[in-house]
C-alpha cells in the first residue's frame, strides 16, 4: 500500500526520484502531448506551434527529442496504439521495457514492416477489405499506420477517403470497436457537452472535423454511421499535411436520421429517432461550438463534413469570427476546382476573367465553387463580385439557369446570383452551343442524365476552344470518362476527374495523364497554415491564395502531358507551400497569433510537420 501511495505521489507531482525501470519508461523522440512533457521546451518550431517537443538528430541521424516520462510498459505498452512498435522493438527495448517473451525472437525495422503491410493490402481481393486492414492496423500501431499511407498515398487514397470511406459508412454499425476513434455528442447531452469534452484522451487539441452525417455524398443521410468521414479526414491531415493525431479530433453530432433503413436496423448504433432540425439543433450546435472555444481557445480549427448546405452555411455565418471554421464541401472543393482551372492557363492562355465558365450539376455546392471563381477574379482585377459572376453560367436539371426560364420566383437561392439573360436552353447541349463555354465543370451528385457530358457537348467544347477544359467530378458516376473527353476533342482537351484514373494513349499514339481533382490538395494544407500562424478566422482570400499555390507547383512537363495537378506523390511538399500561403494571409490581414512571424514559413510548415518513423525507448 505504500509504495502504490508513493507511485501515485509520483505521478501527480513528476517527482523522477527512485522510480524503478517498471514504473516508468523513458521514451526518447515521441510527440510531447497530452500529458507526457517534462518540461516546457527552450524553442523549435514543433514546441512552438504545435505544442510537441522540438526535435534533432542523434549520431545516427534518426530524429530524437528531449527525455518524457510515462508510466507504461510490457504488454500494455505493445497494446498501446500510440507507442506500440509490433517486431521493430529491439533486444535491448525488450528486455528494459519487459517485452522479453511476448514477441517473436526477429526484429524487424519500420521499413520491412511496412513493405508486410503493402504485401498484405495488395492482397485483398477488394478496397473495403482493405479498409478494414488499414484501421486495424491504425488501431494497434499508429505511427506505422502513417507511415505507410504517407510513403503510398496515390494507392491508398481511394482507400482512406472516397470513394471506399462511404461503403465503410454504410456498413459502420457491423464493423464498429469499441476503441474512441472520435466523439459523440447526441441531444441527450445538452447542459453537460463541456464535460464531455474533457473525456477526450488528448488536451492539446488545435484541430476538430466535426460532422451531423445528414449528406453523405449520394449517399445522403447515414446518421451516426457518416462518422467513418471525419476519422479518415484525420488521417489525410496527418499524411499529407503533417498534423499530429494526437492534436485532432472527429466529432460526431448524433441529431437523429431520416434513413428508415437504418432506423429498422438492429445494428444501428445511432440515436433511434428522426432528425432533428430547427432551434433544438442549433442550440446543441450552439452549446457545442461555445464549449469547443472554451476548452481549446479561439484558434482551434473546425471543419465542418457532410452537412446540409443551409445548416453549414448558417454555422460558417455564426461561427466564422469565433474561430477558424470551414465547410470542405464548399471551400476545399472550391479551392481544387479553381487550382485545375488555374494551372491550366499557361496552355489555354488568357486570364481567369478571359474565360467563360459553365458549372453543370445540382446542389449548393456548384454555386459555392462558382462564388470561389467570381471572388478570385474580382481578387485579382478592378471588377466586382457582380461583375464577374456574368461571365459564370449553372445548368441544372431544367436546363441553363435563365431569368427568361421564368422560374426565377422558385429558384434555390444559392442560384439566384448566377440567373443572368440569356436566350433559353433546355439543355446542356444548347447551352454550350449557345454560350461557347472554355471551360466545363460537372459537379452533378449522381451523374444524371441530364447532366452526362455527351459525345456532342464535348464535340461542341472543342469547336469553342483549341484546349477546352473539362472537369467531369461528379462522385459516384462521372459525366463523362477520361477517354471519352479526350476521344471526342482531338486529345485537345484538359481533364480532371474526381477519382484517379489511367493514363490514356491517343490514336496518334502519345501518352496523356489526366489529373485527379481532389480537395486533398487543399484542407490538409489550409490546415497546417492555420496552425503555423495561428489564426482567429478563415477567409476566402485564403482558400484562394491556397488554389493559387497548388497551380504553380504544377511543371511545364506535366502540362504538356495533360495534367493540371502535381503529383500526389509529393503532396506534404505541396501542403507546405499551401500552408505558407494561407499563414502569409493571415499575417497580412492581421488576424494571425503565432507571434513573431517566421521569417520562411515554408520551412516553418515543414519543421512543424508529424513524422511517423518510430522512435528509440531508453
Amino acid at each position: 500500500m505504500l509504495s502504490f501511495l508513493r507511485l501515485k505521489h509520483r505521478l501527480i507531482s513528476g517527482v523522477p526520484a527512485a522510480c524503478s525501470i517498471k514504473d516508468t519508461l523513458l521514451l526518447r523522440g515521441c510527440d510531447g502531448i497530452s500529458g507526457e512533457r517534462v518540461a516546457a521546451p527552450s524553442g523549435g518550431l514543433s514546441g512552438r506551434f504545435f505544442g510537441s517537443l522540438p526535435e534533432d538528430e542523434d549520431k545516427s541521424g534518426r530524429p530524437t527529442t528531449p527525455w518524457v516520462r510515462q508510466v507504461i510498459s510490457g504488454v500494455d505498452l505493445m497494446r498501446h496504439p500510440k507507442y506500440n512498435k509490433g517486431l521493430a522493438f529491439s533486444d535491448a527495448e525488450r528486455d528494459r521495457l519487459y517485452l522479453r517473451g511476448l514477441l517473436p525472437p526477429a526484429v524487424l525495422s519500420q521499413e520491412v514492416q511496412v513493405e508486410r503491410i503493402l504485401l498484405n493490402i495488395r492482397s485483398k481481393e477488394g478496397p473495403l477489405d482493405k479498409s478494414t486492414y488499414l484501421q486495424g492496423l491504425q488501431e494497434r500501431n499508429e505511427r506505422l499506420y502513417h507511415r505507410v499511407l504517407v510513403e503510398n498515398i496515390e494507392e491508398l487514397l481511394p482507400v482512406v477517403y472516397t470513394p471506399t470511406v462511404r461503403l465503410a459508412c454504410q456498413k459502420y454499425g457491423l464493423m464498429f470497436k469499441s476503441l474512441p476513434r472520435g466523439l459523440f455528442i447526441t441531444l441527450e447531452d445538452r447542459g453537460r457537452v463541456f464535460r464531455i469534452l474533457k473525456n477526450w484522451p488528448e488536451r492539446n487539441v488545435k484541430l476538430l472535423v466535426v460532422s451531423d452525417g445528414e449528406r453523405v455524398g449520394d449517399l445522403g443521410d447515414l446518421g451516426v454511421q457518416a462518422v467513418g468521414v471525419p476519422i479518415s479526414k484525420i488521417s489525410l491531415y496527418t499524411a499529407c499535411g503533417g498534423i499530429s493525431p494526437s492534436i485532432a479530433m472527429p466529432v460526431m453530432v448524433d441529431v437523429g436520421t431520416d434513413n428508415e433503413e437504418l432506423l429498422r436496423s438492429p445494428f444501428y448504433v445511432g440515436v433511434r429517432q428522426h432528425r432533428v432540425r430547427g432551434d433544438a439543433y442549433y442550440e446543441l450546435m450552439d452549446e457545442f461550438l461555445t464549449a469547443v472555444k472554451r476548452r481549446f481557445g479561439n484558434t482551434v480549427l473546425v471543419q465542418f463534413e457532410d452537412m446540409a448546405y443551409d445548416n453549414a452555411s448558417k454555422l460558417l455565418n455564426m461561427y466564422r469570427t469565433e474561430f477558424p471554421c470551414f465547410n470542405d464541401d464548399m471551400s476545399g472543393t472550391a479551392a481544387a476546382v479553381l487550382a485545375g482551372v488555374m494551372a491550366a492557363l499557361p496552355k489555354t492562355g488568357g486570364r481567369l476573367q478571359d474565360h467563360r465558365i459553365l458549372f453543370a450539376g445540382e446542389g449548393a455546392v456548384v454555386a459555392c465553387v462558382a462564388e470561389l471563381f467570381a471572388t478570385a477574379v474580382a481578387t485579382q482585377t478592378s471588377q466586382t463580385v457582380l461583375d464577374a459572376r456574368k461571365r459564370l453560367w449553372l445548368v441544372d436539371s431544367q436546363g441553363l439557369v435563365t431569368r427568361e426560364r421564368g422560374d426565377s420566383s422558385t429558384l434555390e437561392s444559392f442560384k439566384l446570383p448566377y440567373c443572368h439573360s440569356a436566350p433559353e436552353c433546355p439543355d446542356l447541349l444548347s447551352a454550350v452551343k449557345s454560350l461557347k463555354p472554355t471551360v466545363l465543370i460537372g459537379l452533378s451528385t449522381a451523374g444524371a442524365p441530364p447532366f452526362r457530358f455527351t459525345p456532342e457537348v464535348l464535340q461542341a467544347m472543342a469547336g469553342a476552344s483549341q484546349y477546352p477544359v473539362i472537369f467531369p467530378l461528379s462522385a459516384s458516376v462521372p459525366e463523362c470518362t477520361a477517354q471519352e473527353a479526350y476521344t471526342h476533342t482531338d486529345g485537345r482537351a484538359l481533364v480532371a476527374t474526381e477519382q484517379r484514373v489511367d493514363p490514356v494513349t491517343l490514336p496518334n499514339g502519345k501518352l496523356v495523364y489526366p489529373s485527379q481533382c481532389t480537395s486533398t490538395y487543399i484542407f490538409p494544407g489550409v490546415g497546417l497554415g492555420a496552425l503555423v500562424s495561428g489564426c482567429t478566422k478563415l477567409r476566402d482570400e485564403q482558400f484562394i491564395a491556397a488554389a493559387d499555390a497548388v497551380s504553380r507547383l504544377v511543371s511545364d512537363e506535366e502540362l504538356a502531358h495533360g495534367s493540371v495537378f502535381p503529383s500526389l506523390r509529393k503532396i506534404r511538399d505541396i501542403s507546405a507551400s499551401v500552408a505558407k500561403a494561407v499563414a502569409q494571409k493571415a499575417y497580412e490581414g492581421g488576424f494571425a497569433t503565432a507571434l513573431p512571424k517566421p521569417h520562411n514559413l515554408y520551412e516553418a510548415a515543414r519543421q512543424s510537420m508529424y513524422h511517423p518513423q518510430y522512435r528509440r525507448y531508453r
